[in-house]
């Protein structure tokens, strides 16, 4: 019960940082997994961003990345099988042209629209790119290459993340894995990625570092 509590204290302690840290700033999370809504979550933000409660395989999330305005541009439609897997899905699968987008969260095609549709509306009003951040790990066929294609997108605020090394500053090399194929999914990277990046610096200022204060918090969450 007391480390209950103490965890209960430090990590809202933490979180009233982060909130102050942030301020009123805006910006755009546009993650490949369920990683970029637990920033919304713990910020207390209305999601502005339609990547969330979802998922995308590597090479789509990439393909996505590198021709952002035009796929965003898209209506978004549905398709009942995949290319990236024979077995049949138990969650909607939506498209835009090529890609697909995995709704792993969510119930129903009219249920994932709906949502997609708001908080797409919600991104478009930020028109400033500086404003939005990108990442990608190394699940659903994410491969080195890939990551490195990531990295040579326009865009300035990009992390990545995987088990392997990538030449980049903008790579963090993850050492906990799922099965030593990857990282582990998008909500367990979320708390461990406090052991390697200040996340709410990198959305503050741009910039990639590690702190005591970040440490601590993986701590207060997960220990």
């Amino acid at each position: 019960m007391v480390k209950q509590r103490v965890r209960k204290w430090l990590k809202n302690g933490t979180t009233k940082l982060d909130r102050i840290l942030i301020g009123k700033k805006e910006f755009v999370i546009i993650s490949n997994n369920c990683w970029g809504a637990e920033i919304y979550k713990r910020l207390n933000r209305e999601y502005n961003t339609p990547f969330v409660g979802l998922f995308l395989f590597g090479p789509d999330y990439v393909k996505l990345v590198e021709n952002f305005d035009y796929y965003l541009s898209l209506p978004l439609k549905f398709t009942t099988t995949s290319q990236w897997g024979n077995s049949p899905m138990n969650y909607p699968i939506g498209k835009l042209d090529d890609i697909e987008i995995h709704f792993m969260h969510y119930a129903s095609n009219e249920d994932a629209e709906v949502k997609w549709t708001r908080r797409l509306s919600r991104m478009n009003k930020i028109k400033d790119k500086s404003k939005y951040y990108f990442k990608i790990c190394d699940r659903d066929l994410a491969t080195v290459d890939l990551i490195k294609r990531f990295h040579e997108t326009p865009f300035a605020n990009k992390i990545s993340m995987g088990i392997n090394p990538v030449d980049s500053e903008g790579h963090i090399t993850i050492a906990e894995t799922n099965d030593n194929v990857s990282v582990p999914d998008g909500l367990v990277l979320y708390d461990i990625s406090f052991k390697y990046v200040d996340i709410f610096k990198w959305i503050k200022t741009g910039k990639i570092t590690n702190n005591r204060y970040s440490g601590f918090k993986y701590s207060a969450r997960v220990s």
